[in-house]
């Protein structure tokens, strides 16, 4: 990924290599989005090969 992580990206990346056997909602309650839109984030970076996917 050629463009920097803006903040919620990284705080996505912190969750998961903390736990990355929580939901997509559980994720999303943690940074303060819905599901949808920390889903599509997650598949984004999943996509750039910044995480595997789950």
């Amino acid at each position: 990924m050629a463009e920097q992580l803006d903040p919620i990206d990284a705080r996505i990346l912190d969750i998961l290599q903390q736990d990355a056997g929580l939901s997509v909602a559980e994720v999303a309650d943690r940074v303060g989005l819905s599901a949808s839109p920390c889903w599509r984030r997650i598949k984004r970076l999943e996509d750039s090969g910044l995480i595997r996917k789950r």
